[in-house]
């Protein structure tokens, strides 16, 4: 399969497979001043490309995480339980339904579909928007995106011995999908009606352009796989300075009561900061979508966009993940009584 990254999501960790389609945008719910970043490539950002071993974090992240729930340990275990309860309810109806549980919306009927979706689009954290781009239209970015290559053999991409994901971020087909009209409009819909803010928020509903790399998978390549991971900051999301800014993004969670999160509403988050310490891949862009334009045809399993469905829920599961850790006699982990509240000077757990 082949894709152009084209819009600014709310991405969360793996689960069910999706079926993306051609002609489509897959739509996933986004600083100080830093030293220009190196150049690198797609393995510069995640560790599972990278070959490198996983650090424990410092020390300071301990005390820093127990700090967050200070006071609330009681309702932070309470409502530990009940998002496992949630979420063996909810992982089940996906399991059921596979990549059917993502809305999918026409773009002949956009404003209508959105509309009617919303309450599930703002559930799952994701959408399939159909017919964005005409097929053959789509077909020609790809085409010239390999002329471009064939002429320009130095491109830095990734694996080297197989190219997979090129740094490309300003070539004229990229810049020609960015600005396509119905790109524009299918932005503009998702934004404004999808997220709220309140009135006094210093944020812009109407799309800018990101430019972010592309992707062209090799038919039948097995070998290039991003693990899990959440876009948009990293420890950032349990620093005071990071996401504790403008009220604090997560304060629902971190005082026991996760279900009173709102992923779509941005008035904190406008004050977050998700780069603070400039890593390859961090951003300091608020992304309010990720975007993904597909330009060839592809099936389950083809290198399809793979993302849990449930935006609230795993969000609250991996912020609350550090402070439980599993009985050793645990027999399965999705069970209350499998876990146990953290405490004392163990080391810091990574999110």
């Amino acid at each position: 399969m082949s894709r152009l990254a084209t819009l600014p999501r709310c991405r969360t960790p793996s689960l069910p497979r999706l079926q993306a389609q051609r002609r489509s945008v897959m739509m996933g719910a986004a600083a100080p001043h830093h030293a220009p970043k190196k150049e690198g490539d797609i393995s510069s950002v995640f560790v599972s490309l990278s070959g490198t071993a996983r650090e424990p974090l410092p020390d300071r992240f301990r005390t820093l995480k127990q700090d967050l729930v200070a006071g609330h340990e009681d309702a932070v275990v309470k409502s530990w339980g009940r998002l496992l309860r949630a979420l063996r309810e909810e992982n089940a109806t996906i399991a059921a339904k596979g990549p059917a549980i993502i809305p999918s919306v026409d773009f002949r009927n956009l404003d209508g579909d959105v509309e009617r979706l919303k309450g599930e689009i703002r559930k799952r954290g994701a959408a399939v928007v159909r017919g964005v781009v005409d097929e053959d239209e789509a077909r020609a970015y790809k085409d010239e995106i390999e002329a471009y290559v064939r002429k320009n053999p130095s491109t830095k991409a990734f694996p080297a011995d197989n190219p997979q994901v090129y740094e490309l971020y300003w070539s004229l087909p990229q810049l020609k999908a960015r600005a396509h009209p119905n790109m524009l409009k299918t932005q503009a819909a998702l934004m404004r009606e999808l997220w709220h803010a309140s009135p006094g928020a210093a944020i812009s509903m109407q799309p800018l352009t990101y430019a972010d790399r592309l992707r062209i998978r090799q038919p039948g390549d097995a070998t290039f796989a991003l693990g899990p991971h959440v876009d948009g900051g990293s420890v950032e999301r349990w620093e005071r300075d990071g996401y504790g800014r403008g009220g604090g993004t997560y304060d629902a969670v971190f005082r026991g009561d996760w279900e009173a999160y709102d992923p779509w509403d941005v008035t904190a988050r406008v004050e977050a900061v998700q780069d603070l310490y400039n890593g390859a891949g961090a951003c300091s862009m608020f992304r309010m979508f990720q975007g993904w334009l597909s330009i060839s045809a592809c099936g389950p399993r083809e290198g399809t966009l793979l993302v849990n469905p449930l935006v609230r829920h795993s969000t609250a599961y991996f912020l609350l993940r550090p402070f439980f850790r599993p009985r050793r006699d645990a027999a399965e982990a999705g069970r209350e009584g499998s876990w146990r509240r953290r405490t004392g000077r163990s080391r810091a757990a990574r999110p």
